[in-house]
Parts: structure tokens; sequence; C-alpha cells
């Protein structure tokens, strides 16, 4: 028995460590979701574990109380590790003493619904990709397409900002090709996010119908989009902004710019 236990301990702690790479989330099609409630979250989402990890402090909480018993009701292999042990592992400063190793969903493009949708192109800071995925996601956005040079929605950090959004909200990841085909075939127009764009007035008094299908494209705030998508696409907009003002986080432009254009429909 304690030879079994041992062994559970060395895999899940194990796993954990390796899931902390990008390649390795690919290859195994894990991630590791960390602090109640995310947890909470991916049990609500119907999510399958492969196990968890849970330090004293989780226990002192009523509510941790609460999850610990919630993952031993779905038969979830839970192991108890050390503080120092668990901080090792955990991606924040302050953890609340829970990992979990789950399986997300694999979403693909034949999941996404008609509707407007968010496209981000080239955001490398997995905080912001997650912001992204939880504000297309209340927006009421059908999904998010993350083309290459985007950080990993699987990213312990995205996985924090977006909430629990990437469990529900379809975020499909491709290169340029296949999403320009794509967008072409189902007839979407894509209007690109840029500061010497159109006023966003402007853009939406120009919409043909208000059941025009439209795809945002947000780019890194450094470079922007990157040409070959500016090329392709049919409107530039730019959110008009206070004298003196520079620009906006990527995440709040886009929340702006959703928000007009998922109120026109």
């Amino acid at each position: 028995m304690t030879g079994t236990r041992t062994r559970i301990r060395s895999n899940l702690q194990s796993t954990v460590r390796d899931l902390q790479r990008r390649k390795a989330r690919g290859r195994r099609g894990l991630a590791v979701v960390e602090g109640v409630r995310l947890v909470e979250e991916a049990l609500a989402a119907g999510l399958e574990f492969k196990g968890a990890l849970v330090s004293p402090e989780l226990a002192r909480t009523t509510r941790g109380q609460a999850l610990t018993a919630e993952l031993a009701s779905h038969a979830v292999a839970v192991e108890e590790v050390g503080s120092r042990t668990f901080g090792d592992l955990a991606g924040t400063d302050t953890p609340q003493g829970i990992l979990a190793i789950v399986q997300p969903r694999t979403w693909a493009l034949t999941d996404i619904a008609t509707g407007p949708l968010l496209v981000v192109d080239g955001v490398q800071d997995p905080g912001n990709v997650g912001t992204l995925i939880r504000t297309a996601h209340a927006l009421g956005a059908s999904a998010s397409l993350l083309l290459r040079g985007s950080a990993d929605p699987m990213n312990p950090k995205a996985l924090r900002a977006a909430m629990g959004a990437t469990f529900r909200h379809p975020v499909v990841q491709l290169d340029d090709g296949p999403f320009i085909t794509w967008a072409r075939e189902r007839g979407f127009t894509l209007w690109a996010a840029a500061a010497d764009g159109a006023p966003l007035p402007r853009a939406l008094d120009s919409r043909t119908s208000p059941k025009e299908l439209i795809a945002v494209i947000v780019g890194n705030e450094g470079a922007g989009i990157r040409p070959q998508l500016n090329e392709i696409a049919a409107q530039r907009v730019a959110i008009p902004l206070a004298r003196g003002a520079e620009s906006l986080n990527v995440a709040v432009a886009t929340g702006i710019l959703l928000y007009e254009v998922l109120r026109g429909r």
C-alpha cells in the first residue's frame, strides 16, 4: 500500500512539473489549474480530472473543505503534500493550497457557431490572452481564435486570468492560412484594431447589415497586427481616445470593440 501511494505521489508531482512546459501541455493534452475558484470552475464545467495536489492551507477554510469533499465525490485522486513542496509547484506567490491536473476540451473550427468572434494575433502575454478569452466569453462572442505567436491559453497564468472561461468558451489555435480560408468560406468580415483606423462609430455606421458576421482582430500591443492580416481586413478600426492618451491595454480595447459589435447585432 505504501509503495502504491508513493508511486501516485511521484506521478502527480512529476506531471505538474512537466506541464509547466508548453510542449508538454500540447503533447499530453493536459493542463494544471491552481486555486479554489479555478478548480471549482473546472468541476462545474465537467472536465476530466487526472488528480489533485493539496496542502494543509486548503483545509483551513470552509470553502476549501467543501472543495475537498467535492473532489472526493467525483472520485478524483487527491494527494496531500507539505506547504514547502506545494509552494515549489505552485505558480502563485500566495497559493491557496490546491493544484489539479485536468484534461481541457479540445475545440475545432467546426465547433464554432455563427456569430461575431475574436481573433488574437500574436499577443504574447499569457495574462492578456486569458483576459481576452474571459472578455470574449462574457460579451457573447462565438469563439476566440488564437493565431501563431500568441501565448498558450493553457498556460497557468492564462487560465487564472480567464477565470474559468476557457473551460466553456471555444478557443481554437491555428495558423494564418487555415484561418483566412475558413473566414472567407464562412463569410466573415474582418475588422482589424489599429490606432490609425476609422473611428469606431463610423465603422459601426458602415455595416451593411446588423447580421453581418464580424471577426475582430487584435494584435500585439507593441507590434500590432501583422501586415498580411491588415491587408485582408475589410475595415481598420480605432477607438477614439482623449487628447494626450496614447493607447489602451489590448484587453480593454477588445472589450470596447466586442461590446459595440455585439450590441449592434
